[in-house]
């Protein structure tokens, strides 16, 4: 059993972007458009926010629009890493964390319930 605990190292997206295909935590930043609905009080606020994201060397929006190495959001919108054209920019990123308790990001079938039971059960580290 690891430690269900974990700590995030940010990775400059200036300096070095992710594997191809790899999901991350990305530091995003931008501007909330006027009359946005994310935000009425932010309404044209800049901001700076964490999201899931995975990173691509090849990305083909619905319109056909191709996009190379692009952090690419659940909804399908693409940012770009900091400094490149674009509003909404990527400027850190960082790996996921494994699972509570394991060094993996996936268990499957028969592994699930003993994992969520080790972890449930796990004392955080003091």
């Amino acid at each position: 059993m690891t430690d269900p605990n974990t700590e995030v190292t940010w990775v400059d997206a200036r300096k070095r972007l992710p594997r191809s295909g790899v999901p991350v935590a990305a530091a995003i930043t931008g501007r909330y458009p006027a009359g946005s609905a994310e935000s009425d009080t932010a309404s044209g606020e800049a901001f700076w926010l964490v999201r899931p994201m995975y990173f691509t060397t090849a990305h083909f929006s619905e319109d056909g629009t191709e996009h190379r190495d692009c952090f690419v959001d659940s909804d399908g919108f693409v940012r770009l890493p900091y400094g490149l054209a674009g509003d909404d920019t990527v400027t850190h990123w960082a790996e996921l964390p494994t699972l509570p308790g394991r060094t993996t990001h996936l268990v499957l079938g028969e592994d699930v319930q003993p994992a969520l039971q080790d972890a449930w059960s796990a004392r955080p580290a003091t």
